[in-house]
């Protein structure tokens, strides 16, 4: 164990040198492993409980999957309103319209930094939230369908928002 906590330490080093700032390099590796773990648990209990995945998922749900996701993950990470939620690994930084914050881990401790970029990137936090979907697709379709539906209106009354005000601008 020693010689892999060596090796683990110089491949540290190594790349420190060449990132542009500190990266918690274990921080990642530690949500990378909840990750797997995660899925490796959703796999066990599915096959526990005799649930098995979709032959295939269709065009529509992908599609209403992708649009939930985005949605999700756009509230989660940059919506003011949940602000609460990432508050404990990241730091205000200042308002980004329309309801969304720009916001910054707020620790340097590995594990919280990491938690504190996933908490704020929608790139980094659709893929957790994209496999929620994808579980939920296993355990529970119509309840994950009926979700997904709502998020998906939310995203489309966005978009819908965000051209009203491009008309009226022009309008005006």
């Amino acid at each position: 164990m020693t010689d892999v906590r060596a090796a683990a330490s110089r491949v540290a080093e190594r790349y420190s040198r060449t990132a542009p700032d500190d990266r918690p390099l274990r921080g990642y590796l530690t949500l990378i492993g909840a990750y797997g773990g995660t899925v490796a648990g959703l796999t066990g209990l599915a096959v526990a409980l005799g649930r098995k995945a979709p032959r295939t998922v269709s065009a529509g749900d992908v599609a209403l999957l992708t649009a939930a996701t985005y949605k999700l993950s756009r509230i989660l990470t940059k919506d003011a309103i949940a602000s609460p939620l990432r508050a404990p690994f990241t730091r205000f930084v200042e308002p980004a319209g329309e309801g969304e914050v720009n916001e910054e881990p707020a620790h340097h401790d590995p594990l919280r930094h990491a938690a504190g970029e996933l908490a704020n990137c929608p790139f980094c936090t659709s893929m957790w939230i994209a496999t929620a979907f994808a579980a939920g697709l296993v355990f529970a379709p119509g309840f994950t369908r009926v979700a997904a539906t709502a998020l998906t209106a939310v995203a489309g009354s966005d978009l819908l928002h965000f051209a009203y005000t491009a008309v009226r601008e022009k309008v005006d």
